[in-house]
């Protein structure tokens, strides 16, 4: 992988491109912008979340997280609040509040994942090199390692439809 470029210069990720990247709730994602290609600025993710589908509870300490929302039905638990999100939809998840999301749909759905500054594309790199995927203690080593804290489960099991 490519290090930082000091001076980035102006890209453009064609529809469908963009490198594939091991989501941990399955689906597919693509890295549109990464840290190398950004100078550090921001990572840009594009993911098909399965139906019912959606990350644990967790902590970003280091980047702020925003989603818009492709396609799809979606609902994201942020603090205490809980949003509901459809297509169309723009959501912001300011760093160190306890977020995740969950596609609430039959149906895939599809989210651009925006992190400022850029690193958490880290995390997903190291998870999909984990020799064991299901190990729990792997697992938070990694997110530790990458300004993450998983604190809570899904929005499946903390607030079933």
């Amino acid at each position: 992988m490519p290090g930082r470029t000091p001076n980035p210069v102006p890209f453009v990720v064609q529809p469908g491109d963009g490198t594939p990247i091991e989501f941990p709730i399955g689906g597919s994602t693509l890295m549109k912008a990464h840290t190398w290609n950004t100078n550090g600025a921001l990572a840009v993710f594009e993911s098909v979340v399965p139906p019912k589908q959606g990350p644990a509870l967790h902590i970003h300490t280091r980047e702020d997280e925003m989603w818009y929302i492709l396609d799809g039905q979606f609902r994201f638990k942020a603090g205490d609040a809980l949003l509901r999100a459809p297509t169309g939809a723009f959501v912001f998840g300011p760093r160190g509040t306890p977020h995740c999301f969950q596609n609430v749909a039959d149906t895939p759905g599809r989210l651009l994942a925006i992190c400022t500054p850029s690193g958490v594309e880290r995390f997903f790199e190291q998870y999909a090199e984990l020799p064991d995927p299901g190990d729990p203690e792997a697992f938070a080593a990694i997110a530790h390692a990458n300004w993450l804290e998983f604190v809570g489960p899904p929005l499946a099991v903390s607030d079933p439809l």
